[in-house]
């Protein structure tokens, strides 16, 4: 049978395909992310994944075994899985370019024991070696294949058997019964399902490395993030030297996990306490600092809350965050002026989340708060005070979840005192930090600067 050529229409958020060009996806409802591929017809591909047939069991026949996860060097990275790698379990990692993606995935595989294929279609094996050398490891057991065809990629698995795989990037994959350009949409799904089946039916877990937009999302088909079981954000600023792996989906664990790197001239080093690096030094107390007791997944981080409020000069108050949500600081400060009584409204209000951090825990709506009227008033807050606090619209101060882990966490770096709702119930020993209950906006502003 003779391969035809087909025009077709691709959404690139959600996959759908259309006849005809249409300016908005019926599927997804976006705008103008519909694009035209070209896709051969009747043209199968040949690779096989494995030799045994596919069988349908009922449950119960289903023996209930513990997964023996595979280690990854490190702590970070294992924390951020859920304990590490699930055998056929398959990672998709995303970040900037430049951020430090294939340096971290580099720097794993050459620490392993296991045998790793690191797959690159980016670099040739010699980039890849100076990148080996500047980090200072050697190590055998780390495999290099410089290819894009993913059909060429699985019988290399099939070879050479590796305990886990790394795709570098999945947007240079292509498969050669598909005539549509690598990174196209119909390319990276034909790509990664491929990937997938092998790494579902052969217990090989694989870390994809993703693209991502101007507008910072993971390039290719929305579907691709349903697809995998595991995706992971590599944030941090190119001018910054610390980087946030962050977790936004994992089926084999918490789905709101982060580690912290530092970038070296040797790769990347975990930052085993970043709460001493997310709360500055200072010689002098200053107006407008708080610090939040918060919690990222199961780990509780104290960061530097950062506020400065002025008068708006050009008539219209500015309102800018950085790290933080913008609507939700709105909604503070509009709560600090009904329910506080405090003139905002012809203030621009500055917030900054210290160290390059994104917090969405709404226990740091206290500690922003405090630093917001302390900027106002031009007062410092007390030294060595943390906050834990969720702002309700009628300014009471709500309970947040895990208070005893923050708490810990303050104790371990030397905090005096802690605010936070008269509703936590505490069920470890305080002695050594206060204890400050507070009801109320009011209640606690009274406290913080009478």
């Amino acid at each position: 049978m003779v391969a035809k050529t087909k025009i077709q229409y691709v959404c690139t958020q959600c996959g759908a395909v259309y006849a005809k060009q249409v300016g908005k996806c019926f599927s997804c409802g976006s705008f103008n992310t519909v694009i035209e591929e070209k896709v051969v017809k009747g043209a199968k591909a040949q690779v096989s994944l494995r030799d045994q047939q596919s069988t349908v069991t009922p449950i119960l026949e289903v023996d209930s075994l513990k997964i023996a996860r595979i280690k990854a060097p490190g702590q970070e990275l294992n924390r951020i899985l859920g304990g590490g790698l699930v055998p056929g379990s398959v990672i998709l990692l995303g970040g900037e370019p430049g951020i430090g993606k294939s340096t971290l995935l580099l720097q794993t595989a050459l620490r392993s024991n296991n045998t790793i294929l690191y797959v690159s279609g980016e670099e040739s094996l010699n980039q890849i070696k100076i990148r080996a050398d500047r980090i200072g490891i050697d190590n055998e057991n780390c495999l290099l294949l410089n290819e894009t065809c993913v059909e060429e990629v699985i019988k290399q698995f099939k070879q050479y058997k590796p305990q886990w795989v790394i795709i570098d990037s999945i947007q240079t994959m292509y498969s050669q019964y598909l005539d549509a350009t690598p990174g196209t949409v119909a390319q990276i799904r034909e790509s990664s399902s491929l990937l997938i089946q092998y790494a579902k039916q052969n217990d090989v877990p694989i870390i994809l490395v993703g693209h991502i937009t101007k507008e910072g999302q993971l390039a290719g088909p929305k579907v691709l993030e349903h697809m995998v079981d595991t995706v992971l954000q590599f944030e941090g600023e190119t001018q910054n030297a610390y980087r946030i792996l962050r977790s936004f989906k994992n089926r084999f664990g918490s789905a709101q996990e982060l580690g912290i790197y530092e970038m070296t001239a040797s790769g990347m080093r975990e930052v085993s306490n970043p709460s001493e690096i997310l709360i500055s030094q200072r010689s002098e107390n200053l107006s407008g600092i708080a610090v939040v007791a918060s919690l990222e997944g199961n780990r509780p981080l104290l960061i530097e809350t950062q506020a400065l409020v002025s008068n708006a000069v050009y008539g219209n108050p500015q309102r800018n965050t950085n790290g933080y949500e913008l609507k939700r600081l709105n909604m503070l400060l509009a709560v600090l002026e009904k329910r506080g009584s405090y003139q905002l409204g012809m203030m621009d209000v500055f917030v900054n989340i210290a160290g390059g951090l994104k917090t969405a825990d709404t226990a740091a709506d206290l500690g922003i708060a405090a630093s917001i009227i302390s900027s106002l008033l031009n007062k410092p807050l007390p030294s060595k005070m943390a906050f834990a606090g969720e702002i309700g619209l009628s300014g009471e101060v709500r309970p947040v979840p895990r208070i005893e882990l923050r708490i810990k966490e303050a104790q371990k770096l030397g905090f005096k005192h802690f605010m936070l709702s008269d509703q936590n119930d505490i069920q470890i020993e305080t002695k050594k930090i206060e204890i400050i209950r507070i009801e109320n906006i009011t209640e606690a502003f009274s406290k913080l600067f009478s």
